[in-house]
């Protein structure tokens, strides 16, 4: 590796020093509340040298030395900024940005923009500005970055309802949920039906579904990254909202004014003070008393501290929990039941620029997220004694400790180089349980001795500018996973193209490896808390994926539109599921001590193409997207399905999502977004018939004469795994938001329905008994289920 190293440098010092280059550097921050912004585009007017800022916003470009020359700054939502400089010597450019009214931009940018999604050489990212999420119509009024990130090609989601992430064919355990560089292992609220991430403390979001960087491992699908906001240095801000599931808050301020900042945000639902009138009410004239509950909370915290021109601070936190309760007493019995679950992640960042072509940042990182069942009940006798009594205790938790350190090395105008390394101790507790009772002969104790494991990866990558028109961004990553008896290590290539055809008109491809350490075993696919994390072992091998894509892309001028088109081919091995009527709480008898989660899944393949269709459009009065997947993804375990590939419950062919919102005036926005797709594959019998039992069933028919049946079980009879396709689904959803500026803040009234045309797709699917005349049974029914109606909603929301 150190010769590696060793090549790369001494090839970029034999370019750097062939003529005489002066080195631009600095950051870009807003104006005003000074955050640091990432993305930007900064270029020398009329030639091609150009960079782009990294996450926190410092860039370097290297161009041959001259007497003056403009730089150019640009970014979607912020002014285009030029600044004539004196480039005979090195320099260093801070700039503030200022950001735009919508309405006033498009009246003024005649002049294109620079920030083309066709220079670029990353394929298959989607960013969203924060701005456009929150005019987007939103479930009850709650803005979710994980839901408009559904409305994305390529990205489906489970069920109706549900904030789960398909990305190509991947599983929700398949993405990797960044946010301040600490891993988000369950990022559900609410069952899956919200997401955790609150969109008033965040300042970018960044998700990434192929062509992998090296800079990103451990995961086979996607990498979702999100940037917490930093905290205005200026002056008090605040924002927030109250609608009809939850309230939310949102502060931020200097702690030291234009040195240091902070930023706090919270949330919490109040759906158990609305029901508890409600509950209470439907008890009264009934001896039993039944109080069940339910919140969820976040809280969302960062402060940063300049250490002077050259070394930043930053500490965030992030803390949520879910609990659910319920609590039923009467005079002769009792019982209690919870469910609860929570993530917290903690993150120290120092950012250091070392000169001006060599940037790094450290970071140290927590993470950990608890899951809890408990249970208990009694019988009462008459005179208040305890007759039988039950508990049960199961919990389940991953806990991480890392540090990470990234070097951004910029050493001539055509290399952009990225190397770094970082180090992961997990802490697996993959299962807890101890049930005990009167009434049971051998109470059961089990607890799994804690895993302990290291996930390490070290990487180099390089954009290369290798021709006027190509640009090429190759690396090479090292992952490894040490168990107690085993070490794995992975090399993980990685290569990306862009070929530039035309000035606004590219050609892309890409390839990438991955391997995944950690798995998610889930009965339900949806990504829900009772879904359990396990690590590899000697006995569970890695998770392999292997992905290759490649489209074009193009920019239009005016309208300013981009376009891109990609296909697809993605294998995936060792992907893990369970085995038929295994579970997380899997109890064998007397043998529940020696149960092992390994023993109850099995490996096999997958296999998922397709290809994706997006036009969009992030600025001006009207702005929106439309996006199109059509797409195959196929299973094979050697345990399930008799061995033979089948399609996954959420193999989808066809998704499509219309996204619109128009700018009225500056008072008044109007959005609306409509959505089909194929229904999920699912497992239904063919046949059912009744069990033979050794004793016969003597009853009456209606006109009074006895019938012999046998009294056995239904059995069913089931042919191939997923050949059952439900409805198709689709639903428009529609808002209207009133703006106004007050003397000292501004306020706006959301309003929006959901569902409009009150679409009743299918949540679940449930096979029932039919009765005859006679009183045997019948002929058995398919019954849809579906979850939501048309949902009116309200939310208010201000600014300060």
């Amino acid at each position: 590796m150190r010769l590696i190293f060793t090549a790369t440098f001494l090839f970029i010092s034999i370019i750097s020093f062939a003529q005489e280059r002066i080195t631009i550097s600095g950051f870009v921050k807003e104006e005003g509340s000074q955050e640091q912004l990432p993305g930007v585009n900064v270029y020398l007017a009329g030639t091609p040298f150009g960079a782009v800022t990294n996450t926190y916003g410092f860039y370097s470009l290297t161009v041959p030395a001259s007497d003056s020359a403009i730089l150019s700054f640009s970014f979607v939502g912020y002014e285009k900024t030029d600044q004539l400089v004196n480039i005979s010597k090195n320099l260093t450019v801070n700039i503030f940005l200022k950001t735009v009214n919508q309405l006033e931009e498009v009246l003024v940018s005649a002049k294109r923009q620079e920030d083309y999604v066709s220079r670029n050489v990353q394929m298959s990212q989607i960013e969203i500005p924060i701005a456009q999420l929150k005019k987007v119509p939103a479930f009850f009024g709650e803005k979710d970055v994980l839901r408009i990130l559904q409305l994305m090609p390529g990205v489906q989601k489970g069920t109706e309802g549900q904030t789960g992430l398909y990305v190509r064919g991947g599983g929700p355990d398949q993405n990797l949920i960044i946010l301040d560089d600490a891993v988000v292992y369950n990022a559900n609220h609410l069952f899956g039906f919200f997401s955790i991430f609150n969109s008033d403390a965040l300042k970018s979001v960044e998700l990434t579904k192929g062509g992998f960087p090296a800079r990103y491992g451990g995961r086979l699908s996607s990498v979702l990254e999100m940037n917490m906001k930093e905290g205005s240095k200026d002056k008090l801000h605040g924002e927030g909202g109250i609608g009809l599931i939850s309230s939310r808050l949102t502060l931020e301020g200097p702690i030291s004014k234009g040195k240091s900042s902070f930023l706090i945000s919270g949330r919490r639902t109040y759906i158990d003070v609305l029901a508890s009138p409600f509950i209470a009410q439907s008890q009264k004239g009934d001896d039993s008393q039944v109080k069940p509950g339910y919140y969820f909370y976040d809280l969302n915290a960062k402060m940063n501290y300049d250490l002077g021109p050259k070394d930043k601070l930053y500490v965030s936190g992030y803390f949520g929990r879910d609990k659910f309760h319920a609590s039923e007493k009467s005079s002769d019995s009792e019982t209690r039941a919870g469910l609860d679950w929570g993530n917290a992640t903690a993150t120290m960042r120092w950012n250091h620029v070392v000169n001006q072509k060599l940037f790094v940042n450290t970071s140290f990182i927590f993470s950990n997220f608890n899951f809890g069942v408990s249970s208990y009940s009694k019988d009462i006798n008459g005179d208040g004694t305890t007759e039988d009594e039950f508990s049960l205790d199961y919990n389940s938790k991953i806990r991480d400790f890392g540090i990470k350190t990234d070097f951004d090395f910029y050493p001539s105008p055509k290399h952009a180089i990225k190397f770094g390394a970082q180090a992961t101790f997990h802490k697996f507790v993959p299962s807890a349980l101890a049930i005990e009772g009167s009434f049971i002969d051998n109470p059961i104790e089990r607890s799994v001795k804690p895993v302990n494991t290291l996930e390490a990866g070290l990487y180099i990558e390089d954009t290369w500018q290798a021709l006027d028109a190509l640009k090429i961004n190759g690396g090479l990553r090292f992952s490894s996973f040490q168990t107690e008896t085993k070490t794995y290590i992975r090399p993980e290539p990685r290569l990306s193209a862009a070929l530039r055809l035309a000035q606004d008109f590219s050609f892309k491809a890409s390839y990438a490896k991955m391997n995944q350490y950690v798995h998610l075993l889930s009965n339900t696919g949806l990504g829900l808390p009772t879904d359990l994390w396990v690590p590899t072992t000697d006995r569970v091998a890695p998770q392999e994926s292997q992905q290759i894509a490649a489209g074009f892309a193009k920019d239009l001028e005016r309208p300013a539109l981009t376009l891109t088109l990609e296909g697809y081919y993605k294998k995936m091995d060792h992907i893990l599921n369970y085995k038929e009527g295994s579970s997380f709480l899997s109890i064998n008898g007397e043998n529940a001590n020696e149960l092992s989660w390994e023993d109850n899944v099995t490996a096999g393949k997958g296999w998922s193409y397709g290809a994706e269709f997006l036009i969009q459009k992030k600025t001006g009065r009207l702005s929106g997207w439309i996006g199109y997947t059509l797409s195959w993804t196929r299973w094979k375990f050697p345990e399930l399905n008799f061995g033979e590939t089948f399609y996954p419950r959420y193999d989808r062919r066809h998704d499509l999502s219309i996204v619109g919102i128009y700018e009225i005036n500056k008072r008044i926005t109007l959005s609306s977004t409509w959505v089909y797709g194929t229904g999920n594959a699912l497992t239904l019998p063919v046949s059912t018939y009744q069990g033979v039992s050794d004793n016969l069933m003597t009853r009456l028919n209606p006109n009074g004469k006895p019938i012999i049946g046998w009294n056995g079980p239904t059995v069913s009879e089931y042919g191939q795994k997923n050949s059952f396709s439900a409805e198709p689904f689709h639903r428009m959803d529609i808002s209207v938001q009133f703006r106004k500026n007050k003397k000292r803040h501004e306020r706006i009234w959301e309003f929006g329905i959901y569902n409009v045309y009150n679409r009743r797709n299918p949540f679940f699917y449930d096979l029932s008994d039919g009765e005859t005349e006679n009183g045997t049974t019948g002929k058995r029914t398919l019954k849809r289920y579906s979850l939501f109606p048309i949902l009116p909603y309200f939310s208010y929301n201000f600014k300060f």
